[in-house]
Parts: C-alpha cells; sequence; structure tokens
C-alpha cells in the first residue's frame, strides 16, 4: 500500500519542497535497487492474478513458444521433471526462481506431472503479442487459464492409454442413519475421453471391490469424507483422492445440475435413481464442467449399474489372480494381456471391461457367446472384419477432443475414416444372419448419416497437419475462395524466387539471399564483404540497411516491403478461410455426436467378439456351459497365461480335470484339500480355475476340453506372500486379514481359493487355523473352494466331511532328486519334498545332508506326538452355530427378583440367616 503523506504540524512553509539527497551515493544506489526490486512488472502481476485464482494447481504460464513457471510451482516441476531452475527478475527483493517447458514437449512433461498426482493449469495467450503492442503503454498479452488437467479429466492420445479407460470417479456416502445400519456409498464413474457414465449404490465392503474394478484415473469426493476417520485410511491408499467443498456435493442440487448438463426435464428420463446416486453423479458432471471452463464433453447419460449384475471380484483377488497386470506392474503376463486380440482402442478397452467385470446372469453370458461362436465357425468372415477393423481408428476419444475444442485436422480424419470402417462393416455383416449382440452393433454401424463422411472425405487433404493453426488440411477444389487465396499466396512466393533472381543479376553478387524470419519480416542477405556494394550509388538508391551480424548484412527494399505485406495478407486470408471450414465440419460432427458413439459402441463390441473368435481358434478354447446350477466341472484345464508362455519355449502344458460339483441334487459345492511339494504346480492349478471362471462369465470361451459351469457370483483368492508395511501389518498379518474376508463374506455361490493358509506362523498356530478355515467354508460358507496346503494332517478331513476330498499333484522321485509331473490326481501327498526342492535351488550340499539327518529326527518324533493322536481324535464342526439360549425360568426370576430385594446392611446377622434359608427353598423348588 501506497504510503499517505499527513501534514506535520508547525511544518515551515517550504517543508513540501524539493530537496537535495545529502546521503552517501552508495547508500543512494542501494535504496533505487530496492525500490525497483519491490515494483511488480505487468506481467508478473498478471501471473500472480491467474496463479491466485488456481492455488492448487502448477500453472502452465504461456510465453511465446514456452510454458513458464514460477516461484514455488517452478521449483516443484523442477525437481518432478528433472529440468533445470533458473530465475527471472526480482520481486519483493527477492530472486524469482522460473522453469519452463517448450510447447512442443509439453504433452510428454504434462504426463509426467499428472502421474505424479499433480493438477496442472493450463494458461494460454487470448491475443497476437502485436495487438498487445498497438495499444501501447505497459500492455500485456492478454491470457487466461483455457483448461484444468487433472488425472481424471484428459482426453490426449499422448496422456492416455489406449487400451485402458480413464474414469473419473465421485464417491458420496449417505447420513448414518438412527438405527446403526450399515451405511451406503454412491459411486459414479465417468470417461470423458470416451463419454461412458455409471452408477451405482453399495456397501462399504462392495465399494472397495467396485473402485478395483473401475481402476479410477481420480477420485473426488466431499472434504467432510476425505477426513473421516473410518473411510480416510481407504481413502489414502487410492492413487488420486481430490476433496472438494460441499457445493459440488449438495444433493438438494444435484438433479437440477445433472439434468441441466443433458439439457432434460428429468433425470427419469435416464432411468430410476436413488438421491445419492444422483449426488454422486452430478459431483462428476460439476467437476467436469469446472476443470473443462464449461466446455461440455460428448458424454452418454448415466446407467444403472444392478448390485449383483457382476462378479464381485476384490482388490486382494484382482492382485493375486493378475487379472489385468502382473505383481510386478506390467500389463504383459495378465489374463487380459494373454487373450486380446483385438485390433482397435476401443476394442481393447471393452475387452478389459468385461475381463475386469463378469457376468452374473447365465442369459447374458449366452448372448456373448453366441457373438464369439458366430466368428468362430466361420474364418473367412472373421479375416475380412478384422482387417476392416484394423483401419478404424478411435472414434469415441477424437469425438470428446472434437467436442472439447481440442482437436485437430487428423481427429477429423478419426472421425472420417471410422464411420468409413463402420459403413463397411455394416454393409458386410448386415447381409449374414447374426446373434442378436452382434445384430445390435450391425445397426449401429448403419446409425451415423453416410452425408457426414461423404463431406469429412471431401474436404480434408490426404496429408493433415497435427495442428489446424499449420493449415494446408483442407483439399483442393473444396471451396474455390480457399484455392484462390492459396493461389495469391503460392504466386507470391515464386514471385520473391524470382526477385532474388533479379537483384542478383543487377548487382552481380550471386550468392545474394531473400530470407525470412518473424522479427524482421523478408530481407536481402549479403555477405559482410559484400555489403559496401550495396551502399553505394546505384544501388543504395534501392537498398536500405536494416542489420548488421558477424557475417552478414541484411538491407531491405520499397518492392520487397509492398510484396511482403502482400504475401501476408493472401497467406492470412487462406489460413482464415481453412478455420472457418474446419468450424463447419467441427459443427457437422458435433451434431452427430451420439450417432458416432453408437457406432464407435458397436465398432468394439465387433472387434471383440471377432478376437475372442480368434484366440479360441489359435489356443484351442472351448464354449463353456453356463447355468444357474452349483456345478463346476472342468475337464482339461489349462492356464492361458502359463501355457502360452510354456509354447514360446517350446514345451506343453499339462492339462487337469477340477471337480467341484455338488454330490447330490440338494448339496452345495465340494471343496478340494491340494496336496503337492512346491513348484510342481499347485498355485498355477488353483489359479487356472478362477481364470476360467473369469473368462466364461466374461463371455469367453476357455482353455479347457469341456466346461459346465454354475455362476459365481463371487470369487475369492488368497495365493501368495505379500507385507504391507506402510500400514504395519506383516505377511501373516495380510494373510488373515485376506483370509478373514473371505470366511466372513463367500457364500454358496462363491468361489473361493486358498494356498498355504497358516504357513506363516508356528506349526501349531498354522495348522489350528487352516483346520478352523475348512471347518468353516464346509459348514458354514458351503462353498465350492480350492484349499491348497502343505499340512498334510488337513487331508483326514475328507473322511469326516462329507462334501471334502483330497487331490494331490503327481510328482516322481529318482536317485534322491524330485521330477515334476505338474498332473492333479485324487489321493493325497505323503510329503512336501522340501529337501528336494531346497536341492534343485541350489543350497550347499552340507546343509542339505544336515536338513536331512535332522528330518528324520523330527519325523520319527511326530509320529509319536499328541499332534498326531489329535487329528483322530478331535471333534469337527466347531464352525457349527451356536444353539438358541433357552427360554428364561419364571421362577428362577422369582427367585432373582428376591435376591435383589435384600439389603445386607439393614439385616442383623438372624435376619439374614433366615433370608438365605429362605433362598435356599426357593431355588429348591
Amino acid at each position: 500500500m501506497d504510503a499517505v503523506h499527513k501534514p506535520v504540524p508547525d511544518a515551515p512553509a517550504d517543508a513540501d519542497a524539493p530537496r537535495a539527497d545529502t546521503r552517501d551515493p552508495d547508500t543512494r544506489v542501494a535504496d533505487a535497487q530496492a525500490r525497483a526490486d519491490a515494483r511488480v512488472t505487468p506481467m508478473m502481476e498478471q501471473y500472480i492474478e491467474i496463479k491466485t485464482a488456481n492455488p492448487d494447481c502448477l500453472l502452465f504460464y504461456r510465453m511465446g513458444d514456452f510454458y513458464e513457471m514460477f516461484f514455488q510451482d517452478a521449483e516443484t516441476a523442477s525437481r518432478a521433471l528433472g529440468i533445470v531452475l533458473t530465475k527471472r527478475g526480482k520481486h519483493q527483493g527477492l530472486d524469482i526462481p522460473m522453469c519452463g517447458v517448450p510447447i512442443e514437449r509439453a504433452d510428454e512433461y504434462l504426463h509426467r506431472l499428472i502421474a505424479l498426482g499433480h493438477r496442472v493449469a493450463v494458461c494460454e495467450q487470448l491475443e497476437d503479442p502485436a495487438e498487445a503492442k498497438k495499444r501501447g503503454g505497459k500492455s500485456v498479452v492478454k491470457r487466461d487459464v483455457v483448461r484444468l488437467v487433472t488425472p481424471g479429466t484428459l482426453t490426449e492420445d499422448s496422456l492416455l492409454d489406449s487400451r485402458r479407460n480413464n474414469f473419473l470417479a465421485a464417491i458420496v456416502r449417505a447420513k448414518p442413519s438412527a438405527s446403526g445400519e450399515e451405511a451406503r456409498f454412491a459411486l459414479a464413474c465417468l470417461d470423458i475421453s470416451t463419454g461412458e457414465f455409471r452408477l451405482t449404490e453399495c456397501d462399504r465392503t462392495r465399494l472397495a471391490s467396485e473402485i478395483a474394478r473401475v481402476e479410477p484415473g481420480e477420485v473426488i469426493v466431499s472434504d467432510a469424507l476425505y477426513e473421516d476417520t473410518e473411510v480416510a485410511p481407504f481413502l489414502r491408499t487410492l492413487p488420486a483422492v481430490t476433496p472438494l467443498g460441499r457445493d459440488v456435493f449438495d444433493g438438494a442440487s444435484a438433479e437440477r445440475r445433472l439434468t441441466s448438463y443433458f439439457a432434460v426435464a428429468t433425470s427419469e428420463a435416464f432411468g430410476t435413481f436413488s438421491r445419492l446416486e444422483l449426488t454422486a453423479a452430478a459431483a462428476c458432471i460439476t467437476y467436469v464442467e469446472r476443470t473443462q471452463l464449461g466446455k461440455r464433453p460428448p458424454l452418454s447419460p448415466p446407467t444403472r449399474e444392478a448390485l449383483g449384475a457382476t462378479l464381485l471380484i476384490d482388490a486382494a483377488t484382482r492382485a493375486n489372480l493378475e487379472l489385468m497386470r502382473t505383481l510386478g506392474g506390467e500389463r504383459r503376463g495378465s489374463l487380459v494381456a494373454a487373450i486380446d486380440r483385438t485390433v482397435t482402442a476401443a476394442g481393447s478397452r471393452l475387452l478389459a471391461q468385461r475381463i475386469a467385470a463378469p457376468l452374473t446372469d447365465p442369459a447374458a453370458i449366452d448372448r456373448r457367446l453366441d457373438a464369439v461362436a458366430s466368428f468362430t465357425s466361420e474364418s473367412t468372415i472373421r479375416s475380412i472384419v478384422r482387417d476392416r477393423l484394423a483401419a478404424a481408428p478411435d472414434l469415441a476419444r477424437s469425438l470428446a477432443r472434437i467436442v472439447l475444442a481440442r482437436g485437430g485436422p487428423r481427429d477429423l480424419a478419426a472421425i472420417r475414416d471410422g464411420l468409413g470402417a463402420a459403413a463397411d462393416l455394416g454393409v458386410r455383416l448386415g447381409s449374414a444372419t447374426m446373434p442378436d449382440e452382434i445384430a445390435e452393433a450391425v445397426a449401429n454401424l448403419r446409425s451415423p448419416d453416410p452425408a457426414l463422411q461423404a463431406m469429412l472425405s471431401t474436404a480434408l487433404a490426404d496429408e493433415l497437419p497435427l495442428q489446424k493453426r499449420d493449415g494446408g488440411f483442407v483439399r483442393p477444389g473444396y471451396e474455390a475462395a480457399l484455392d484462390e487465396a492459396r493461389a495469391l499466396r503460392d504466386e507470391s512466393r515464386r514471385v520473391i524466387a524470382a526477385l532474388q533472381a533479379r537483384y542478383a543479376e543487377e548487382t552481380g553478387l550471386r550468392a545474394l539471399k531473400i530470407r525470412h524470419n518473424n522479427v524482421l519480416g523478408y530481407f536481402v542477405e549479403v555477405t559482410a564483404q559484400n555489403a559496401e556494394r550495396l551502399m553505394t550509388p546505384p544501388f543504395n538508391a534501392t537498398f536500405i540497411h536494416r542489420q548488421t551480424l558477424a557475417g552478414q548484412v541484411r538491407f531491405t527494399s520499397t518492392e520487397l516491403g509492398a510484396l511482403e505485406a502482400k504475401i501476408a495478407s493472401a497467406a492470412d486470408r487462406a489460413l482464415g478461410l481453412e478455420l472457418d471450414i474446419f468450424e463447419r465440419l467441427v459443427a457437422a460432427v458435433v451434431d452427430a455426436a451420439d450417432a458416432v458413439k453408437a457406432a464407435a459402441r458397436a465398432l468394439a463390441v465387433v472387434d471383440v467378439a471377432s478376437s475372442l473368435a480368434a484366440v479360441a481358434v489359435e489356443c484351442r478354447f472351448v464354449r463353456p456351459e453356463v447355468d444357474s446350477g452349483l456345478a463346476f466341472c472342468i475337464e482339461g484345464g489349462r492356464h492361458p497365461v502359463v501355457e502360452q508362455a510354456i509354447a514360446v519355449e517350446g514345451g506343453s502344458f499339462v492339462a487337469n480335470d477340477s471337480d467341484l460339483s455338488p454330490p447330490s441334487a440338494k448339496a452345495s459345492g465340494r471343496i478340494a484339500v491340494v496336496t503337492g511339494p512346491n513348484m510342481a504346480g499347485k498355485s498355477t492349478y488353483l489359479r487356472q480355475n478362477a481364470l476360467i471362471v473369469v473368462l466364461a462369465q466374461a463371455g469367453s470361451f476357455v482353455p479347457a476340453t469341456r466346461a459346465r459351469l454354475g455362476v459365481v457370483d463371487r470369487l475369492f483368492s488368497r495365493v501368495g506372500a505379500a507385507d504391507d508395511l506402510a500400514r504395519g501389518r506383516s505377511t501373516f498379518m495380510v494373510e488373515m486379514v485376506e483370509t478373514a474376508a473371505i470366511l466372513n463374506q463367500a457364500g454358496e455361490r462363491s468361489l473361493v481359493i486358498l494356498d498355504e493358509i497358516g504357513r506363516g506362523t508356528a506349526t501349531y498356530d498354522g495348522l489350528s487355523i487352516a483346520w478352523a478355515a475348512i471347518e468353516h467354508l464346509h459348514d458354514r460358507n458351503r462353498c465350492r473352494a480350492l484349499f491348497a496346503t502343505h499340512f498334510h494332517e488337513l487331508t483326514a478331513l475328507a473322511n469326516k466331511l462329507d462334501r471334502l476330498f483330497n487331490i494331490t499333484v503327481r510328482v516322481k522321485e529318482w536317485h534322491g532328486d524330485v521330477v515334476f509331473l505338474h498332473e492333479v490326481v485324487s489321493g493325497a501327498a505323503d510329503r512336501s519334498y522340501g529337501i528336494q526342492v531346497a536341492k534343485l535351488a541350489g543350497l550347499p550340499p552340507a546343509v542339505i545332508e544336515r536338513a536331512k539327518h535332522v528330518l528324520g529326527v523330527l519325523e520319527a518324533e511326530d509320529r509319536t506326538s499328541p499332534a498326531r493322536k489329535l487329528v483322530d481324535d478331535l471333534p469337527l464342526f466347531a464352525a457349527r452355530p451356536v444353539p438358541a439360549p433357552k427360554a428364561a425360568d419364571p421362577r428362577a426370576e422369582a427367585v432373582l427378583k428376591k435376591l435383589a430385594e435384600i439389603d445386607p446392611d439393614d439385616m442383623s446377622p438372624r435376619e439374614a440367616l433366615e433370608a438365605l434359608y429362605a433362598l435356599r427353598q426357593a431355588a429348591r423348588e
């Protein structure tokens, strides 16, 4: 704030007159420098104002060909990106930290910042710098934020994985009820790059599973929920959580905000939603509008995902089964990578969605299987379809960029080519009898107006620039006015070449060149040795000196200046006409957005069906039989990922059967106890059965010779060992937490896979836990299960539990070594062959011999130990339901009432004795 000068009482009349500065020169210089440092330049004032409006984002401030960052943003970005931190002037006496990234590489740096969880506000120049100069004074180029880049609102191909959706998720919790019921949550997920929009309502347990299925790029929650002690620990495990104010999650205005976005009168136009779901949906919509600064991506209306419609798979099971990526975080080696033969980005995303969320409705599953079967039996049609699909670009994401004014000529070309591929496929598939899913896709392939594709084909050139500002994307002959402006521009350039030749001939300087840059425009350039010739008569009347460099001297002429103005005018007019055409084409695409989205979805459906057919033929998969029963019979089952890895090395996978079907019509599914040595293939066997379920219910053929499956509603897996040290959990604790979740949630229709439960603690502790877990699975959960163990004592349970049976992985011992046969047969292993496996691993021979000796001693002692006898004598069914308490006896209550009425402090010894006798008599009666 500027100082206010106040009059000083009794000051002399000339007090305000200028006075001589009597300070020493060094002090005056230092003071002047301090005042200069304290001044804020107009540019920095603009930066601070824009940054203040976006405090939670790194500000990419456009300056020419760079995005610059200052102050704390510069320090943060330089560390995150590994770029040089410099400085630019001073602010309040301190150096201003600065760093920058070139415009042409901005996406690369944005990707790295977003991956680290940062949000970026992109501030662009809204006018040509020349316009600011015309205003004179201290005017700066007009700038403003045109977009907020966050992990959940990306649209650029360079920032996205084409094979995965990038969902923005909103989580809303209902207010706790007075009855103490478990809190309900709503989850809204939308992908602005494809337009998908889904809603669901669930409890706390299912919420975690849904988040694991969707894998959102960003999650938004209210400030209150983010600080809630119950939910906060879970939210902290998610990659990018953004807390927002209450207005974003205002339930009272939720429906109004949602209907306003889609321009409908009521949300019932989309279906029936709870108030909680509407609040979550509106939160997503509001956040998208704020980050896109009012621009509206082409979202599909929200759809409600019914609870139980998909196979519930928790996060631990997804990780154990490596559905989408391996435990090392790579896509290669996962289930989806093993079966992905799609040829379009949209098809790859849809396949990933189906693997992440298998269905539970047998009719819907059969519908998908019918589509796959239609391509397995027709190899010619499959080949033609896949060849045509390979030419189809990513329609959905190009459409999103176009609608958000972020698209370029190549996005228009993608719409053109995608619509062409869709129309061609619609004709080819429409002539054949196809199952329902493909027939619906064919109808959508034909939905866009053919005129749009024809318009784009006619308008767009063969070779297209990345940015519309580069021009040259409109085909010659499309518009006469544009052709005329281009001809004038190109003719002028030819005139420049002719003028250069004439000047060279007139001056006798063959090295004379006419060049151009953004500062001087067009100029004549000669070497320093020849410059004197142009500065003397008669040439000095034509050539006007402009600039002298180390080795060259630059001139201009009246004729050259006039020609430059003519060229600039023609080029600007040509580019302006092209940009007008671009906007007309964009408007036509936006008008057909719904039909384009439908065609994009149809292309993905056809791609997935033909892709799964291709992998079925290539890998000898068969169509599974899926019904509503409890059957689980797999003949010749194989692990799809391991089989492919073995095939690369020239080996073959050993197929195995699995039958967990109920022993009778009214019984529940069976439990198999799997024994065998390490490295024999127990974990592979367990996983392959779970993966066959996932594939079958996702609508894919499966790696087996025959498979009959009753729909599984929940899939649980506890395989392998891992710790969670960040949350204070040891390997054994993680194992127990995951096991507890299974035992508390599994039901009769569940499939449970457990491997080595109890191995992380003392032998008897572990055996006891595994024993009790099997009893609980059998007696309470009554589920279909595979239970792998090294506790051979557990195999004795097969004689006492009617739905439990033993299977083992065969091995052969040969001259002290163990040979793995990888064949699963009925029976139980007699030992674990751990020492033989240790020998294969390379333990020193002395250690192996000592281990054999110790094992012999321990086995001799174990035969006489109480634990062996305990296995045979321990009663079963510790998990049986606890008997209901007996009804209270009225006579007993009367005795208790009399006892409660006695006050010993007010009684004499004789009265107390009499009361005791009376109570004894009442108790006897």
